[in-house]
C-alpha cells in the first residue's frame, strides 16, 4: 500500500506539472496584447509599456514559467505600480483585472463549487446506481423499459431545462422552497442545504442518467459471469447475489466515471451555477476568459486539474475496496 501511494503521488505531481506546462504555454502564447487588455482601451502607449514591464511580458516564456513555478513553492513579490505585493505560496499570480491574488480568489469561490458538487454527487450516485441495479435486476420487464426510457430522457435533457422547470414548479407554483441563494455552511447549515437542494437535483438528475446506463450495462455483464451462476446454483438468495456479489464486481467503471465527473464538475458546472446564481469556480472561470485575465484562467484550470488527478487516485484505491480481485500495482 505504501509503494502504491508513493507511485500515485509521484504520478499526480508529474501529471500536474505537465498540465501546468500545457496550460501556461497555450494561454500565454494566445494572440493579442495582454498589456493593452490589462491596462484598458484608454491607456496611452507609455502606460501600456509600463504595464508590460510590471507583468514581465518582455521576458522569455520559459523564464516567466519558471517564476510561476517558484511562486507555487516559495511565493513571489509582484509590483503593482505604486507598491510591491507579496504573494504567499502556493502563489498562482495576481489577477490582471483586480490585482487580487489568484489563490485568494479561488479559495473564496471554491467552497461554493465543492458544496454544489459534493451534494450532487451523493444524489447522482444514489439515483444512478440504484436505477441501474433495479433495471438490470428487472431485465426484460416493464420496469426496465420504463427506467431505460427515463434515463434516455435524462441524458438528452439539458441541465438548464431541468433547473428552470424545478424553479418554476417548486419555487413558483408550489412555493415549497425559496428561490436559491448561496448561504455558507458555517453560517447556517440548514439554510445551506435547503438553498442548494434544487441545484443539487438539477445537476444530479443529468449525471444520474449516465450512471444508470453504465451501472445497468456493468451489472448485466457481471450477472452473466460464472461465479454468479455458481452462487445461484448453491441456492444463495437473489438479493444477496445482486447486492453482495454482483454489485461489487460491477462498481469499477462506476467509480472511474464518478472520479472523472467529480473533478470536471468542480469547474464545469457553469450552467448550474449561472442558472441559480451561485458564485462558484465555473462562473469565475468564464468571466476570466471573457476579460482575458490569464493568471486567473491558468490558476483555475490547474485547480480543476488537481481535483481530477486526486479524484482518479482515490478511485484507484476504491477499486480494491469494491472488488477484491483487483490488485494494487
Amino acid at each position: 500500500m505504501t509503494g502504491f501511494l508513493a507511485r500515485r503521488v509521484l504520478g499526480a505531481v508529474i501529471t500536474l506539472l505537465a498540465i501546468s506546462v500545457i496550460v501556461y504555454v497555450v494561454f500565454y502564447v494566445t494572440p493579442g496584447n495582454v498589456a493593452q487588455i490589462t491596462c484598458g482601451p484608454r491607456c496611452s502607449p507609455a502606460q501600456v509599456q509600463q504595464v508590460a514591464g510590471q507583468l514581465h511580458l518582455g521576458d522569455p516564456l520559459y523564464a516567466r514559467y519558471w517564476d510561476f513555478l517558484q511562486g507555487l513553492v516559495a511565493g513571489q513579490d509582484y509590483s503593482t505600480g505604486t507598491s510591491v505585493q507579496h504573494c504567499s505560496a502556493p502563489c498562482l499570480g495576481l489577477s490582471y483585472q483586480s490585482d487580487q491574488q489568484v489563490t485568494a480568489l479561488i479559495l473564496a469561490k471554491l467552497p461554493v463549487s465543492l458544496s454544489l458538487v459534493f451534494g450532487a454527487m451523493v444524489l447522482w450516485l444514489i439515483l444512478g446506481v440504484g436505477t441501474g441495479v433495479l433495471s438490470a435486476w428487472r431485465r426484460g420487464r416493464l420496469t426496465e423499459r420504463l427506467l431505460t426510457g427515463i434515463t434516455l430522457a435524462g441524458v438528452a435533457t439539458p441541465v438548464f431545462v431541468i433547473g428552470l422547470l424545478l424553479m418554476i414548479v417548486v419555487c413558483g407554483q408550489l412555493q415549497l422552497l425559496p428561490f436559491p441563494q448561496y448561504v455558507a455552511f458555517t453560517d447556517d447549515p440548514e439554510q445551506w442545504a435547503w438553498n442548494l437542494l434544487l441545484p443539487w437535483l438539477s445537476l444530479a438528475l443529468i449525471e444520474a442518467a449516465a450512471f444508470a446506463r453504465l451501472t445497468r450495462a456493468s451489472m448485466l455483464e457481471t450477472l452473466a459471469e460464472d461465479h454468479i451462476r455458481t452462487f445461484r446454483a448453491y441456492g444463495v438468495g437473489e438479493r444477496s447475489v445482486i447486492g453482495r456479489h454482483a454489485l461489487r464486481g460491477a462498481l469499477a467503471p462506476v467509480i472511474a466515471l464518478n472520479a472523472n465527473n467529480f473533478g470536471s464538475a468542480v469547474g464545469g458546472a457553469v450552467l448550474t451555477e449561472t442558472l441559480f446564481g451561485l458564485p462558484g469556480i465555473g462562473q469565475e472561470l468564464v468571466h476570466a476568459v471573457k476579460v482575458v485575465d490569464l493568471p486567473v484562467v491558468v490558476g483555475m484550470v490547474l485547480v480543476i486539474g488537481f481535483f481530477v488527478v486526486v479524484a482518479n487516485a482515490v478511485a484507484d484505491l476504491l477499486y480494491a475496496v469494491a472488488d477484491r480481485r483487483v490488485v494494487l500495482a
